[in-house]
């Protein structure tokens, strides 16, 4: 029934979490926090391998300072601005517990920005517990609560106030799939390389904007191996080219596929 379909829609729209900014104003992309976390999460468990990853979260770091987009988000997209990625994660005790944080830090940092296209600000680490020998608690969970050691520094390594927000929303298991949509800027996104599948749109429409100006609003899951902003770029580029008529565009990443264990991402 279109009811049940509609209700299993908005579970997985809200299945995203937050939309966040992807790039800087200019760039008209966002992506889904499930998405960015994915890749978080696999950057953190390959920087220490006897480290466990618990909540994850990112969100504006400074929300008053966020910038204005140069095309409408999509609904409940947060404004263009410097993220902040907030960790909670136990640490092996054989390690000083400095050099672990340090190389957390340092992998979400890195992969945030170079495999997601994310704009970052700061980082946040809250140790949760410390791994005593051999454990077989599966990776993604921080084990049982202990004594916390919190840990938060901005770009320059400056130790700032920690915070206590670590919840993550449910991950997207969508299964990329090329379909043949008949509407032309699914064709075109398509036609783009790196783009698995055209996710539906849900939310009504934005305001049409001054001028007669139609806006497009597509939703994409991610290949393997291939940087989202670098592919929401190109998708703006080639719906805007198949469109006939003053169009403004914006891209939503709501899925990213993990790689295999032995393939680097592209970035070019």
């Amino acid at each position: 029934m279109v009811a049940d379909r509609w209700t299993q829609a908005v579970r997985a729209q809200l299945g995203l979490g937050r939309l966040l900014p992807l790039g800087g104003p200019a760039d008209g992309a966002w992506i889904a926090e499930s998405a960015a976390t994915g890749v978080l999460r696999r950057a953190g468990a390959a920087a220490s391998p006897g480290l466990r990853l618990g909540g994850l979260r990112i969100t504006l770091a400074d929300p008053a300072a966020a910038a204005r987009p140069a095309v409408p988000a999509p609904p409940s997209g947060s404004p263009p601005g410097p993220l902040r990625v907030t960790a909670e994660f136990a640490a092996p005790a054989d390690e000083p517990l400095p050099a672990v944080a340090e190389r957390l830090r340092s992998a979400l940092w890195s992969a945030a920005e170079r495999e997601l296209g994310l704009v970052v600000g700061a980082v946040d680490l809250r140790v949760t517990a410390l791994l005593e020998g051999a454990t077989d608690e599966p990776e993604g969970t921080a084990g049982a609560p202990g004594t916390a050691e919190t840990g938060r520094s901005d770009r320059g390594g400056r130790a700032v106030e920690a915070n206590d927000d670590g919840e993550e929303p449910a991950p997207s298991h969508a299964a990329p799939s090329r379909s043949a949509p008949s509407d032309t800027p699914s064709r075109a996104a398509l036609s783009v390389p790196g783009v698995a599948r055209i996710a539906p749109v849900l939310g009504a429409p934005p305001p049409p904007a001054p001028g007669d100006v139609r806006h497009v609003q597509i939703q994409i899951a991610v290949s393997a191996g291939r940087r989202p902003l670098d592919v929401a770029l190109a998708v703006r580029e080639a719906v805007t080219a198949a469109e006939q008529g003053p169009v403004t565009v914006s891209v939503l990443v709501t899925a990213v596929a993990a790689p295999p264990e032995s393939a680097a991402p592209d970035r070019g």
